[in-house]
């Protein structure tokens, strides 16, 4: 079987290694034909690395894609939804490690991937509404936003 092993950070500063690791010992006690991959600082909207894994699954690739969770795969829930349908529809299996959600027709699975899935948008949902909390406190206090000037601008 031949597995993509996607490991995601949101920021550069993190470290997938904890994820890989656990990931890399799961794929080698299966006894998969496997490949890492790793992406750090990537937006819902800037994800090349899980965009390529993503298209050649769909191209037969891959037989399988493997995470650490849910949310490592898909930053919201309609996004995972239409994710998980089309490789569903090319016969690509999906499986999470920590939470152990195998991509397949048990309604237990598809339950379970709608509640963390619901779970992990509330979480992205409530960490913007703080931080646009603490934005406009910030300009209420007359501090300037945004990046500084590079010293090198002019």
């Amino acid at each position: 079987m031949k597995v993509a092993i996607y490991c995601r950070t949101s920021k550069i500063d993190q470290n997938p290694e904890n994820q890989k690791i656990e990931l890399e010992k799961y794929a080698k006690a299966m006894g998969y034909d496997y490949k890492i991959f790793e992406e750090q600082e990537s937006t819902r909207k800037t994800r090349p690395v899980k965009n390529d894994i993503f298209q050649d699954a769909l191209r037969k690739k891959w037989d399988l894609i493997l995470v650490w969770k849910l949310d490592r795969w898909a930053r919201s829930m309609q996004e995972l939804i239409n994710d998980l349908e089309l490789l569903k529809q090319n016969n690509v299996q999906f499986k999470t490690l920590k939470e152990n959600i195998v991509l397949d027709d048990n309604p237990t699975n598809k339950l379970m991937i709608n509640i963390l899935s619901s779970f992990a948008q509330f979480e992205r949902d409530i960490i913007r509404e703080r931080t646009m909390a603490g934005l406009e406190r910030a300009r209420q206090e007359g501090k300037k936003l945004g990046r500084p000037k590079s010293p090198h601008v002019k």
